[in-house]
């Protein structure tokens, strides 16, 4: 099995007050998305305009705020790194809706990627390679082992199955995160079959991409596990090795 040669050198750190991406660096930003009114409101006028006709079909008004933060945060962060204003980015999306900077922009080698879940938001950077993340909550009534067997490789299954009762969901969401990770990472979302590739499930080994349906793939990419907290499992997959992760957690007072 290989290493994911993910180095952390951090654990949901105080962002520093200026913020530069070096080459071999991937930052990850945990956020919450439970803010106020009127920190909603001052993140929607970030947004473009297709943004906010987005933000109002959302039904529940819940779903729209966690929306307009989601959204809001992603311009925010990155307009730090970038030292740039946050309603001037301009964004652009591939056959499957995966986001990245427009073409004009002068520092377009900015990848990121964001997920969330149940009021948490994960933001990922990195520059000049492919990056993707998954966040999901524990959840006892998912039925994860039906999906799994639906989804996953014949040996994903086994590994679940000889599990303890207690343990198997948490190993399907570690696959799931993984999975999903690479999946988005690639640009391609669930258009990429899950069981065309196997991902490590093991606790006490890094995370590894261990093989998949395209010749070499497996050598290119590093899978991570990530703790964002209590009731959490998230993954992130980036197309490399020997970078160094830091997690930076978001401070509304930042």
């Amino acid at each position: 099995m290989r290493a994911s040669k993910i180095v952390s050198t951090s654990e949901w750190s105080s962002p520093p007050d200026e913020l530069v991406l070096r080459e071999d660096e991937v930052h990850v930003w945990r956020a919450s998305l439970e803010l106020g009114p009127a920190r909603v409101q001052a993140l929607l006028k970030t947004l473009s305009t297709d943004e906010r006709a987005k933000a109002e079909r959302f039904y529940f008004e819940r779903d729209r705020s966690h929306f307009i933060v989601a959204r809001g945060l992603l311009r925010v962060i990155l307009g730090r790194y970038l030292k740039t204003d946050p309603r001037c980015l301009r964004f652009r999306y591939n056959f499957y809706g995966k986001p990245a900077l427009a073409p004009e922009s002068e520092l377009n080698n900015y990848r990121f990627n964001l997920s969330h879940s149940h009021g948490l938001l994960l933001l990922a950077l990195v520059r000049n390679r492919e990056i993707g993340v998954d966040l999901d909550r524990l959840d006892a009534e998912l039925g994860g082992q039906a999906i799994a067997e639906r989804f996953f490789t014949s040996s994903e299954v086994a590994n679940i199955c000889s599990l303890p009762t207690n343990q198997r969901e948490e190993a399907f969401l570690k696959y799931w995160t993984r999975k999903e990770a690479y999946v988005k990472a690639r640009g391609q979302g669930l258009a990429m079959p899950l069981d065309k590739f196997e991902v490590s499930l093991s606790s006490v080994e890094p995370a590894a991409l261990l093989n998949t349906d395209a010749s070499g793939e497996t050598f290119d990419w590093s899978l991570e596990e990530l703790h964002p907290g209590p009731g959490y499992v998230a993954a992130l997959a980036v197309q490399g090795h020997y970078l160094r992760l830091k997690c930076w957690q978001w401070l509304e007072q930042y």
